[in-house]
């Protein structure tokens, strides 16, 4: 039931999501039953192509996060956390109140041991055909160094098990790239980076490197984050009102996505933007087998416990 256009384009999505996974794949619908079974008609869907679960309460998107989340306990996204930690679906994904999704991951699922925070990243292209992976982007707006040393790791297992990226090049994104520009934060990164075995840091990048080959993985806080990604995403709409999209531009548009994973709780979730189309739910779902195929989570666990 979440997202701007839900329930319409959530299921719509959803079908379209259907015809690509595998046959031993299930989409979870949980929500308002009658409003699913009425938009699957519409779509000319069998409904016994999915496995439905009534949500009689909502998380609207302009609620508190927390008092949502502890006052609605029937709403989708308590359901959905609630499968999620008794392992009756295997992956969580939705479009609607961000906040609450973060709250439920952390509340109902908890940190992986050893995380201190989890952060959200998104993919950014690059111009080689490649992709950049930037953490965080709006989870942690004022971390600690030793948080920003951690999504280094994150980031670095998130490119090489679900991207494929062999021994990615972890970047740590600054005003220039000597050891000692930047404010306090990047800095003091900086200085616990440096010297690390856990992953393979190339120094500070710059604002210029996001879209070259320069990183594999851009480590910044959250505020920051959040503000390259959505003055990328207006970048997008600039050029796609000017006509001037070509076949790389395409590749901004967040539909590709679908949406952006929480990195560092006991499961696989998927945020997804409010805005969601059919398409970026299509591919959010898709997003979400991928990593919960790739058993990231396990893997994170794993190396923090190494």
């Amino acid at each position: 039931m979440g997202g701007d256009f839900a329930p319409k384009a959530t299921i719509a999505g959803a079908v379209m999501a259907k015809t690509e996974l595998g046959t031993s794949d299930q989409i979870v619908l949980i929500g308002d039953e009658k409003k699913i079974y009425q938009q699957l008609k519409e779509e000319n869907t069998d409904p016994k192509d999915f496995h439905i679960i009534h949500a009689a309460e909502e998380i609207t998107m302009g609620e508190h996060p927390l008092k949502a989340f502890k006052t609605k306990p029937n709403s989708s996204i308590n359901i959905g956390f609630g499968l999620l930690k008794a392992k009756e679906i295997d992956a969580f994904s939705g479009a609607g109140n961000s906040g609450a999704m973060v709250v439920g991951a952390t509340y109902a699922l908890k940190p992986i041991t050893g995380v201190i925070r989890p952060c959200g990243a998104a993919i950014l292209p690059k111009q080689n055909g490649g992709i950049t992976i930037l953490l965080d982007i709006g989870t942690n707006p004022d971390p600690k160094p030793d948080v920003m040393y951690q999504f280094g790791i994150l980031g670095s297992i998130y490119a090489e098990f679900v991207y494929g990226v062999k021994n990615p090049k972890i970047g740590l994104l600054n005003i220039g790239e000597e050891e000692e520009k930047g404010n306090l934060l990047s800095q003091s990164a900086h200085q616990l980076m440096k010297d690390t075995n856990d992953f393979n840091f190339i120094g500070n990048v710059e604002g210029r490197d996001l879209l070259n080959d320069k990183a594999d993985v851009i480590v910044c806080d959250g505020f920051t984050g959040n503000v390259v990604l959505k003055q990328l995403e207006s970048m997008y709409r600039v050029l796609l009102k000017r006509g001037l999209i070509d076949d790389y531009t395409k590749r901004f548009n967040y539909e590709n996505t679908g949406g952006s994973p929480i990195l560092g709780i006991n499961s696989s979730v998927v945020m997804g933007h409010g805005i969601s189309s059919p398409i970026a739910i299509k591919n959010m779902l898709l997003l979400s087998k991928d990593i919960s195929y790739s058993d990231l989570y396990e893997k994170i666990a794993q190396t923090l416990n190494k």
